[in-house]
This record gives C-alpha cells, sequence and structure tokens, in this order.
C-alpha cells in the first residue's frame, strides 16, 4: 500500500483530514489531545505499528489477577480495566487463574518481584469467606496500592469496587413478580462467596417486601459458577415449582435453560430465567436472555483511578464504591402461570 492510500485510510477511519493524520504521525503542534487519541486509536484497530517517536514510555507496570476467561465476563472486565490503565500510561500484565494452575498468591509474588505499582485482584480470594486476608494485609503493610473487585472484607484496609448484588436480585424478582410469577426461585454459586451471601440477602428481602415469603430457603439452591452448575441448580428448582429462575450468572442461566428444556418446559412460555453480568454475546443466545447488567464499565474506571490516587501518593483506606446494576429486559421471561380466582 502506497503512503497516501494508508494516509486515506486513517484519516477515514478517524473521522479526520489527511493533513491532520500527518501531523499526528509527524509529531507536529497543534492538534488537540482528543484529536490525536482518535488517530492513534485508527492505527491500531487497522493494524499499522506506530511510528517510535509515537510510542509513549510507560509509566509503569500494574497487575491485573482474574479467574479463568471462561465466563466472558472477566475477559470484558480485564479488557476494560486495560483500556483504562492504557490511557493514563500504565502497562497491565495480566495474571489469568486457571484450575490446577499457578494460586493468586504465586502471582502476587510475582508482580511484587517484577516491581508492579500495584495490583487490581479481581473476584480474588478476598471474595471468599473462608480465606486467610493477611495475604491483602501484608501488601498493605509493605506500602503496595492495591484495589479489590467483587468482594469484600473489613478486615482490609483497601478500596473495594462491587455491584449492588442486593440491588440485583431484587430487580430480578420484581420483574417476575411483575409478570405474575409467585414461585420465584435463586440459583447461585457456593455460599461462601461474599457476592453470594448478598445476593441471597437481597433475595430474602424482596421475597418477603414483594410476595410476603418468610421461609424462602427452599427456593435458594446452590452449585458451580457454570453452565453445568446452572443446570444442576435450576433442575433442583424446577422440581420445587418454581416457574421463575434468578441466577447468579449468565453462564448459570443458560444452563437453567439447558434443565428447563430437558424438561420439555418452553422459555419463555412455561419458565421465565434470569442471568446477571450481561455478558458479551448474551443477548443473542436463544432465546435472548434477560440479565442485570454488571457495569463493568464504570468499576473498571473507578478502580483503575483508585488505584493510582494511591499510586500518586494517597492513603490507602478502607471504602467499598458500590455501583447499581441494571435490568435489562429481552426474551427469556414472559407471564407467570394463570392463577384460578
Amino acid at each position: 500500500m502506497n503512503g497516501h492510500a494508508r494516509l486515506a485510510d486513517i484519516a477515514a477511519q478517524a473521522g479526520v483530514s489527511e493533513a491532520t493524520v500527518s501531523r499526528v504521525l509527524n509529531g507536529k503542534p497543534g492538534v488537540s489531545a482528543g484529536t490525536r487519541q482518535a488517530v492513534m486509536a485508527a492505527l491500531d484497530l487497522m493494524g499499522y505499528e506506530r511510528p517510535p517517536r509515537l510510542r509513549q514510555r510507560s509509566n509503569g507496570l500494574v497487575g491485573l489477577v482474574t479467574p479463568e476467561l471462561d465466563n466472558p465476563i472477566f475477559p470484558a472486565f480485564a479488557q476494560a480495566i486495560e483500556k483504562a490503565l492504557t490511557q493514563h500510561g500504565y502497562t497491565p500484565v495480566l495474571c489469568t487463574q486457571l484450575p490446577g494452575g499457578a494460586p493468586e498468591d504465586e502471582f502476587t509474588e510475582l508482580l511484587v518481584d517484577r516491581g508492579v505499582s500495584g495490583i487490581v485482584f479481581v473476584s480474588g480470594l478476598h471474595a471468599d469467606t473462608t480465606a486467610r486476608m493477611d495475604r491483602y494485609t501484608r501488601l498493605i503493610d509493605r506500602g503496595l496500592p492495591i484495589v479489590l473487585v467483587d468482594g469484600y472484607s473489613e478486615h482490609i484496609d483497601a478500596p473495594f469496587i462491587s455491584p449492588d448484588d442486593r440491588m440485583a436480585v431484587r430487580l430480578s424478582v420484581q420483574h417476575l413478580v411483575d409478570l405474575g410469577h409467585e414461585r420465584v426461585g435463586l440459583a447461585l454459586g457456593p455460599r461462601r462467596f461474599v457476592p453470594v451471601i448478598r445476593k441471597i440477602e437481597g433475595f430474602k428481602q424482596a421475597m418477603a417486601q414483594l410476595l410476603g415469603a418468610a421461609d424462602v430457603d427452599d427456593l435458594i439452591a446452590h452449585s458451580l459458577f457454570s453452565v453445568e452448575g446452572g443446570q444442576a441448580a435450576a433442575a433442583q428448582l424446577l422440581t420445587r415449582g418454581c416457574t421463575g429462575i434468578v441466577c447468579a450468572s449468565d453462564l448459570m442461566a443458560l444452563g437453567a435453560i439447558r434443565a428447563c428444556r430437558e424438561k420439555g418446559l418452553a422459555v419463555p412460555g412455561e419458565v421465565s430465567v434470569v442471568g446477571f453480568d450481561d455478558s458479551p454475546l448474551i443477548a443473542f443466545t436463544d432465546p435472548p436472555l434477560t440479565t442485570v447488567r454488571k457495569p463493568i464499565g464504570a468499576m473498571a474506571s473507578a478502580a483503575v483511578q483508585t488505584l493510582l490516587e494511591e499510586v500518586n501518593g494517597a492513603p490507602a483506606k478502607h471504602v467499598e464504591l458500590m455501583f447499581q446494576p441494571e435490568l435489562v429486559v429481552r426474551g427469556s421471561t414472559g407471564s407467570g402461570p394463570l392463577v384460578n380466582r
């Protein structure tokens, strides 16, 4: 490709003139930061290598420790956090935990040895009420800035970034009750995790307030945060007469739909299913999944901003920033069973 054609392509992608692209590529003044960023994004998107003079020197490394990436919400989180770090001039180092692979503590030591400026933990051991929290207090005592996403412990003097899990379940139950469902079940992961505990609290409050149901323990089923886990939990709830199922993740919701179909029950004709996360591609399932959207963009921005404030000298403080979820109604929920009056 000749130079002129390349300039024209980049200009079209960035929505600016060829002259502006030329100024950016040659490092000339007189271009706004926003326009410069648009040209650089176009360059990256189209697979062109940045000229050496335009490669920014990194402000430092920041560790990002996530669970396995099988659940599409975690790569989405990682991408949002990495994007925010890059915009602030930091280089993200992604460490993904795998079953049977390196544990979180091993990754942490590796990152510390590499001299990272800070670490963001997503759904780590801080979410597990049975795990020891001194692994985090030791990092804080060493002066390493950390931010903990999707979990909580009162024993760690660090910032936490969380969705409002109680509100998420309340939105789901309210939606199903509004549709006429009276027998609503909750399918979620192991009970030792903070988000699970909070979702159960939200479920019990919503069921009591909306349906007057005082004892709902038989409407709660625990399994794994996976399609298979959702299928197993939903199968239990279906045998208990549930016509609406609230799931703790989109993957569990897909498993719940599979459980319904195995029993010859139509979704949403006979059973309604609600997910949680609004993972990428989840709008294209069959049926398109009604779910509660976790605000990962806002959470990722807050995690990075909070971490970099610490990196720049602000004292670490024990605070939890809680973000509001949003119900996204699609095609997996419908009217509840008709009640004979």
